[in-house]
């Protein structure tokens, strides 16, 4: 497998999510602006929406959009995700959280033609989805569940992306940031993509 990405993006869950799971694959750093793969390949032509990630598997189908990324890495690897059940829907719910509620929300930070007044209202909407999180924490380990989900591999870097924009993420949600952080898988997927 293939995994397109950019250092630090959100593919940085999928990158995460793959070591997790056990399963190999390949890196390819896409520059977004030219929309050129590291090799020098058109990554239109590879992933026609031209953003990350971007899933090429062994037989040549690519998959893009993180939550279907990461579902089939759950699925592939046997794990990050309950086999059936409400459980597995309480992930999917909640990897679709951070995606729609949070990870849209970082967009005025990533585009220069933001207001000021924009870049604010992105703020104080991502307190309000902090606040959610820090109380469904409460007291465990992983955001859904006993153990590591797919939804945790998400929500590690929006958690990162709320430091470089310097805003503070209240104590729970601290403290599973820490714990994050300090996961192997998450230190391995930070040195492959030149962030440690």
């Amino acid at each position: 497998m293939k995994l397109y990405y950019k250092a630090g993006a959100c593919s940085l869950a999928d990158h995460i999510a793959l070591i997790e799971a056990g399963l190999p694959y390949t890196l390819v750093a896409v520059d977004l602006r030219t929309k050129q793969t590291e090799d020098g390949r058109d990554f239109l032509g590879i992933s026609p929406k031209g953003y990350v990630p971007a899933l090429e598997l062994d037989g040549g189908e690519v998959l893009s959009e993180n939550i279907a990324v990461l579902g089939a890495i759950a699925e592939m690897g046997g794990t990050l995700m309950p086999s059936h059940g409400l459980p597995r829907w309480r992930v999917v719910e909640m990897t679709a959280f951070v995606s729609a509620e949070v990870h849209k929300n970082y967009k005025p930070f990533f585009n220069p033609a933001a207001s000021d007044a924009e870049r604010d209202e992105a703020r104080t909407a991502l307190a309000k989805r902090f606040d959610f999180l820090d109380r469904a924490l409460d007291g465990r380990e992983f955001i859904v569940g006993d153990t590591l989900t797919i939804a945790d591999c998400y929500l590690v870097v929006m958690l990162m992306w709320a430091g470089r924009q310097a805003i503070a993420l209240p104590a729970n949600l601290s403290a599973y940031f820490g714990r994050m952080i300090a996961r192997p898988s998450v230190k391995q997927a930070l040195e492959e993509e030149g962030l440690a």
